[in-house]
């Protein structure tokens, strides 16, 4: 990757834009909502209208499920609200949709789960976000989503979140009787949506006995790694022994910073500063020790620099942390990931797929808003604030 570190984020940002605006080939989910967040972060106004227009052309033309990510159309309701801050129009369109996400969830399985049935990435916690995202939504269009999450967390051990649809799957079969921490498949990201609802719904019994639950048991699956930093595994411990070695996967969806940053902001929304101390503890021991040549590998560029595994993520949850819990470890490591990202995007975007969670404009749009701080409307859609 070559070096650009005489550009600006806005700079790059810019020139990403009128790089997709006039591609030919334009792949991955039509309704990824990672153009139009971009666009409303970046200074150069042309650049961003003549991209969110463009998006918006293909807007709701994927997958029709309700999903955040993956094309869905919880992805589609955030890109739309946010490009109306470029065309006004598709206030309209965001509003139809808004409407249709909120009136009649789908029927969500409560027992026997699969991640579409409560997580971030692919279910209901992740709509539940998405309707916050540069939105004010009212009680009634968050109720049936909080209902649903709520429910999902009324047993001490998470019963409901065992996942019951992998047995024999090739890739997820690891999950089958288990229950996923993780940001975006797990306990960590459904921590978030009912935090959000909980901020905007105000105090509830029920609510704050879900969240309350669903914080004790996540921290409880807390070990320290080889290298004294707090993390959490893929999924519950299940009264079994911590990993054997370091947890090299450290990033937003996996280990500690989404997880640490979950903890912590349902331990402020529930006023719980001992709580919240201690995820701000567990955090500082990895911003203390975050090591680029060691955390961040893959083959790809969004293994390294995207959302979901690599930099940038790293990169929003330590500017969250270093926002609303002041965490000294945080500021630190936020300032060294500027540089890191802005040192290593490449000088071209042909082996950097677009999207939001691991393309280009997820990456920039976290580096416009802890470096230069823009707008954090979009920020729900990583659980973050």
């Amino acid at each position: 990757m070559a070096h650009a570190t005489h550009d600006t984020a806005h700079d790059l940002a810019a020139r990403y834009l009128e790089e997709w605006t006039t591609a030919t080939d334009r792949s991955g989910p039509p309704s990824d909502p990672g153009i139009p967040v971009l666009a409303h972060l970046v200074a150069d106004r042309d650049a961003a209208a003549a991209a969110v227009a463009v998006w918006a052309k293909s807007a709701g033309r994927g997958p029709s499920h309700p999903a955040l990510y993956d094309g869905g159309l919880a992805g589609t309701l955030v890109g739309l609200r946010l490009g109306a801050t470029l065309h006004p129009a598709l206030h309209r369109a965001a509003d139809r949709l808004r409407d249709h996400l909120a009136a009649r969830p789908p029927a969500y399985r409560t027992e026997g789960v699969a991640f579409p049935d409560y997580d971030l990435i692919s279910g209901p916690s992740g709509t539940l976000l998405a309707l916050c995202a540069g939105a004010d939504p009212t009680s009634g269009q968050l109720h049936p989503l909080t209902a649903h999450l709520t429910l999902l967390c009324d047993g001490d051990e998470l019963p409901r979140l065992r996942a019951g649809q992998y047995d024999g799957h090739p890739h997820l079969a690891w999950m089958q009787g288990r229950v996923n921490t993780g940001m975006g498949h797990g306990v960590a990201g459904l921590v978030t949506a009912l935090t959000a609802a909980l901020r905007r719904l105000g105090p509830d019994p029920e609510l704050t006995g879900a969240l309350t639950r669903a914080t004790r048991w996540l921290a409880r699956q807390a070990y320290d790694d080889e290298r004294a930093v707090r993390s959490w595994p893929g999924a519950g411990l299940d009264g079994g022994p911590p990993p054997a070695v370091p947890n090299r996967r450290q990033a937003w969806c996996y280990g500690n910073p989404g997880v640490a940053w979950a903890l912590w902001d349902a331990a402020d929304a529930l006023g719980d500063k001992e709580a919240a101390d201690g995820a701000a503890a567990a955090f500082t021991t990895l911003a203390e020790r975050y090591d680029t040549e060691f955390h961040l590998f893959g083959d790809t560029p969004g293994d390294l620099l995207g959302l979901c595994h690599g930099a940038a993520g790293v990169l929003a949850v330590a500017d969250a942390f270093d926002r609303h819990a002041r965490v000294p470890a945080a500021a630190a490591l936020k300032d060294r990931l500027v540089h890191h990202l802005v040192a290593g995007f490449p000088d071209t975007y042909e082996d950097w797929p677009p999207g939001l969670l691991g393309g280009p404009a997820g990456a920039l749009s976290a580096l416009l808003t802890a470096a230069h701080g823009a707008s954090r409307a979009w920020l729900p859609c990583l659980g973050l604030r």
